[in-house]
């Protein structure tokens, strides 16, 4: 599992014309699953994500967390962090979990922020979506649920 958390203002997604998530003030986070991927690695990234301390506190230091400032998220799924470039200029996504599963998965991972007693903001899966991202920073952090081995966190 893959997400490119950016900390952000004003956010938002479209489809098809009409606005479906928004946020004020918080994280946006864009996530994509591969084969193997389970309700732990789920967990272990939605905690990351609501305890990284990426927020000013009063000295302007990055010193608070998501919860600590009473952030939202905009959640968008992205197979699309799967892309593999090692031959020629087109993307494979062959990495990238199948639709269906990944939905369950997707749908699992914004219940698990939501138990956190965050507001959780969403695109629509598989959708072509116009994503709106005010980047205040700019901060923009990957993280992986596996390191590189593949042995879980």
């Amino acid at each position: 599992m893959r997400v490119l958390v950016q900390r952000s203002k004003n956010s938002m997604v479209k489809v098809a014309g009409k606005q479906k998530g928004k946020i004020a003030y918080g994280l946006v986070v864009l996530v994509g699953f591969t084969n193997d991927d389970t309700i732990d690695d789920i967990k272990y990234l939605a905690r990351k994500i609501v305890n990284l301390r990426i927020f000013d506190d009063d000295n302007g230091i990055m010193n608070k967390s998501l919860l600590d400032v009473k952030g939202q998220i905009l959640s968008i799924s992205q197979f699309t962090l799967y892309a593999e470039l090692k031959k020629g200029n087109r993307p494979s996504y062959i990495k990238a979990l199948a639709s269906d599963k990944a939905n369950d998965l997707y749908n699992l991972f914004n219940a698990e922020l939501k138990s956190y007693g965050i507001i959780v903001e969403t695109g629509v899966f598989g959708a072509d979506m116009l994503v709106s991202i005010n980047n205040d920073g700019p901060v923009t952090i990957f993280l992986e649920s596996r390191n590189e081995n593949d042995k879980k966190r």
